[in-house]
């Protein structure tokens, strides 16, 4: 009898330290799972098909009961994760953006007469206008004659060094504010202009259900594939970001951000 009461005064113990140590618990299985996709995305195969199949780190641990449950917890949070994970690499990014943003800055007040930075508007999620910010790297009256109008190659309307800043990304790197206002996410399908949403909705079919996540500085779409250049590119640019939406995870994002160092230092994807 003495023994029953025991083993019950212990068992009400060590459920009391589970309900009072819940969230830390919580954050400790999410470590263990964001350590996993790190050694998963060292030793990921690096093509696209890669991001579709189950990675090796989740099978094994899908494999293995406890840690089963811990993979598809992650998962399930993972959304209220994102935003915490969007914060705290995008503070980490606006520091580290300050001094190249300064300098940029100022390269552009030299070559081109007119603010250094812009906004433009956007559509975010669930079809939710918002300001991005962006350094300039095309003359102030660029659209005055043709009206709006994707990037083309060799761009006449580039200020002298923009085409340097656009392949390295840097005009983006404003953008790291937006993500801490919470109109963008690190990573998601790029925000597009009002007007090119309203033509492509029309010309693609679920083009919209893009907007059922927050827009991204950087997305599957954007380390995959090249520029938009044609309608045929969106349409293509789309499956991704619908893939994207149906796998999307601390794995997935990580994979997108370390191509996305690849890209940019290689100077792929911006025109």
């Amino acid at each position: 009898m003495a023994r029953i009461l025991l083993i019950t005064r212990v068992m009400k113990k060590i459920r009391g330290f589970f309900v009072k140590n819940s969230k830390l618990l919580s954050l400790i299985f999410i470590m263990g799972f964001l350590l996993m996709g790190t050694i998963s995305v060292l030793a990921a195969d690096r093509s696209p098909r890669g991001l579709v199949l189950p990675e090796p780190g989740t099978i094994a641990l899908i494999s293995t009961g406890i840690l089963g449950c811990i993979v598809r917890f992650a998962r399930r949070k993972f959304r209220e994760f994102k935003r915490i994970f969007d914060l705290v690499v995008g503070g980490i990014g606006v520091v580290m953006a300050v001094p190249v943003m300064t300098i940029t800055a100022i390269v552009i007040k030299i070559v081109s007469p007119g603010p250094a930075f812009f906004t433009q508007k956007r559509v975010g999620i669930n079809g939710k206008i918002f300001d991005i910010y962006k350094l300039r790297t095309m003359r102030l009256d660029a659209e005055k004659e043709t009206g709006p109008m994707w990037a083309q190659e060799n761009d006449s309307r580039l200020i002298k060094f923009g085409k340097i800043i656009r392949k390295m990304h840097l005009d983006e790197l404003p953008q790291f504010v937006n993500v801490l206002q919470g109109n963008m996410s690190i990573v998601g399908p790029r925000p597009e202009r009002p007007v090119f949403v309203d033509k492509l909705s029309k010309d693609i079919k679920d083009y919209r259900k893009r907007l059922n996540v927050k827009p991204g500085i950087t997305g599957l779409a954007q380390v995959w594939h090249k520029y938009d250049e044609t309608l045929e590119d969106v349409r293509k640019k789309i499956k991704y970001d619908l893939l994207y939406i149906r796998k999307m995870c601390l794995t997935v994002d990580m994979r997108i951000l370390f191509r996305t160092i690849i890209a940019s230092a290689q100077g792929r994807g911006a025109r």
